[in-house]
């Protein structure tokens, strides 16, 4: 956008928005959808008491539960998307808060069912699984009796499931707080004052005036440091829960309860961290390449944004955008472009950055809808291309897997869906690499920008994921979880991560109060092991034929049959071993090589 006024969500465009009606036609609908929701919860109960006597009975409850969870997902998400577009329109206020206590009411009144379905006996459970009744509910079941250890009594999780809507306070206050409540002001940027938010910071620590970089990142955390202590009450308040949850369900740690459910041990975890670390020669490397490109005596980190050459202006609009991606991921087959293209196009996306409207990006798949896209799109930041096809490798994961499965098993786990995502950043870039071959300029800003990303998908996650398991491990251990704390964990990783070169200001530590992803312990890890996995795939997917295509689509149909890491290997790819990881920094390496070849020139 290049107004240097943000617009009102009532200025945007209709073109500009997504077209909500694969959800609702009209709010009307979705009223009535909400009044069905309500209308059919008190009647969830009837099932109790009954799940034990035959599989005729179970079937005919989860085909209830089905029935409903279909409906409120579709409720559920046109509510969501219509607050993420702008979180201060006291209507979609309203909505959402409509939405989230009858989903509130809707998991009370089903506690019952996952501890009746745990107490069946196993050798009755294993002969009710045997019914084709039961068949589109086997994989969910078997899921679930995984789970048996760390199931509580019925009275137990009620409880618990009562406490839901309340669990999400800290979050909510969070997002309110950063993406609606506070004001960072303006930039002075070649003379004309530009608003300073969440969408905008990254352009400003992309400018080519260095006093502008150092005045946003400044004047942004000053932002951040007026509320530092309400921001680190909340994240305090939401390890707790986090830290309540795993002890309630007798898990050793918070990090053993988030990593249960998709079956990943612990081990891959610290593996991903352990990598990293014994690789931190080679991201030191990049940093002083980067300090070198912009021709500095000491690299800070407002500085670390910016590209490795300003030689190129690149600048797409919305459609070019599009093409771009298309043509980047043809290897993929007609089939995939074509559906995908059409959705880009055909209300899939809302485009534009306006007031109250989320920062960042996001692709919402459901079942019985489109795949939608929230974006803050800005022509001239290639970051927003990339941005573009990361989503739409999101969307397209969905849309496979609705296609391919029925609705229990249809919703893949976010360590599958990073690798879509960033398989599809991976085309893009070794696209564009082709297409502008003998640009040395032009090569040295896509090399770059492909570093740029690794860092940022790979190490930062991981710095990411570190700082979350020090500081739940801190609450586990009963130290309080205090700014300072905060402060002084980050800020150790900070330095560790950008090594002894790169100036770190006061303020950088406060860097680890604004990641909203935190508010969701132990997800950022998998950004790292997608690109991992994506980096082997692509390898894969370009350098073979209609063997190697097929396998990864089957890979996106798969959704949630089976555990991730079982998913990946089927595709082609252990990430159960640190090899991948390790192949993965190899390939940034090959990066920074070429890097500093093009500099040279």
């Amino acid at each position: 956008m290049d107004s240097a006024e943000i617009k009102t969500r009532d200025q945007i465009a209709p073109e500009d928005k997504w077209d909500l009606s694969s959800l609702f036609a009209s709010e009307a609908d979705w009223e009535k959808a909400l009044a069905d929701m309500n209308s059919i919860i008190p009647t969830l109960s009837r099932f109790k008491g009954t799940l034990g006597q035959s599989a005729e009975k179970l079937a005919g409850c989860l085909k209830a539960m089905t029935e409903f969870q279909i409906l409120a997902e579709k409720t559920g998400s046109y509510a969501m998307l219509q607050f993420n577009t702008d979180g201060s329109d006291p209507q979609n206020q309203k909505r959402y808060g409509l939405y989230i206590s009858a989903a509130t009411k809707a998991e009370a009144e089903t506690s019952y069912l996952v501890p009746e379905i745990q107490a069946i006996a196993d050798d009755k459970m294993a002969a009710f699984m045997q019914s084709p009744l039961l068949a589109d509910y086997t994989i969910y079941l078997s899921k679930l009796l995984r789970q048996k250890p760390h199931i509580l009594s019925e009275k137990e999780e009620k409880l618990l499931a009562l406490h839901s809507e309340s669990d999400m306070t800290a979050h909510k206050a969070f997002s309110a707080l950063t993406d609606v409540d506070m004001e960072f002001g303006t930039i002075n940027d070649s003379g004309v004052e530009k608003p300073l938010t969440q969408s905008t910071f990254t352009s400003f620590l992309q400018s080519q005036d260095r006093t502008v970089r150092k005045k946003a990142y400044q004047q942004f955390y000053n932002g951040f440091d007026k509320h530092k202590n309400t921001i680190a009450a909340l994240y305090a308040g939401n390890v707790q829960l986090d830290i309540f949850g795993a002890k309630a369900r007798n898990y050793s740690s918070a990090l053993e309860s988030a990593l249960a459910p998709d079956n990943v041990p612990q081990s891959v975890y610290d593996n991903l961290i352990a990598t990293m670390h014994s690789r931190f020669p080679v991201l030191h490397r990049y940093y002083e390449l980067k300090r070198q490109a912009l021709g500095l005596d000491k690299l800070a980190h407002y500085d670390v944004y910016m590209p490795f050459t300003s030689a190129v202006e690149v600048k797409h609009t919305y459609n070019e955008a599009v093409d771009e991606v298309i043509e980047a991921l043809k290897p993929l087959g007609s089939e995939y472009c074509s559906i995908l293209k059409n959705g880009l196009t055909g209300g899939w996306v809302d485009k534009y950055e306006n007031k109250g409207k989320r920062s960042g990006a996001f692709s919402a798949g459901v079942y019985t809808g489109w795949p939608y896209i929230l974006l803050n799109y800005k022509e001239d930041r290639l970051r927003d291309l990339f941005t573009l096809v990361h989503e739409g490798g999101h969307s397209m994961h969905s849309w496979y897997s609705v296609k391919s499965n029925v609705f229990p098993n249809y919703d893949y786990t976010i360590f599958e869906a990073e690798t879509a995502s960033t398989f599809n950043e991976q085309l893009l870039a070794r696209h564009l690499m082709k297409k502008y071959e003998g640009n040395a300029d032009m090569l040295l800003y896509l090399a770059g920008k492909q570093a740029d990303d690794f860092v940022a998908t790979a190490f930062r996650q991981t710095m990411f994921a570190e700082f979350e398991k020090n500081v739940h491990a801190h609450g586990e251990a009963g130290s309080p979880l205090t700014l300072e704390l905060f402060r002084s964990e980050y800020r150790k990783l900070l330095e560790a991560y950008f090594g002894p070169d790169v100036e770190l200001p006061e303020e950088a530590a406060l860097e680890g109060l604004r990641i909203p992803h935190f508010y969701r312990a132990f997800y950022v890890y998998k950004y790292a092991t997608g690109i991992s996995a994506a980096v082997a795939l692509a390898d894969m997917v370009l350098n073979g034929g209609e063997t190697e295509r097929r396998r990864y689509l089957d890979f996106l149909c798969s959704g949630g049959r089976n555990y991730p890491l079982d998913s990946l290997k089927k595709a082609g790819v252990d990430m159960s071993s640190p090899e991948p990881v390790e192949k993965a920094i190899d390939y940034f390496a090959t990066l920074l090589d070429q890097i500093e070849k093009l500099m040279k020139k």
